[in-house]
């Protein structure tokens, strides 16, 4: 189940990212809106880095729960 998880919460944490990332060069290279971050709330440029920070802790957590041993059953 941990592994389930793991990987669960780590390919959320890719999408947030990756979306706040794509939000904060859209805004300040382009002026413009991409992706759909900005649909569910109107922030400032540099508030998508707050996301992408969102996003780069919970791929941690993803990864550290992931990578936890599963008790082995004696034989």
């Amino acid at each position: 189940m941990r592994t389930t998880i793991g990987y669960t919460v780590e390919s959320i944490g890719y999408v947030i990212g990756a979306q706040g990332l794509v939000s904060f060069a859209s805004q300040t290279f382009f002026g413009t809106q991409w992706g759909w971050l900005h649909k569910v709330a109107d922030l400032p440029s540099v508030a998508y880095l707050g996301v992408v920070a969102v996003g780069l802790a919970l791929i941690a957590a993803g990864v550290k729960t992931r990578r936890t041993p599963e008790p082995q059953q004696p034989a």
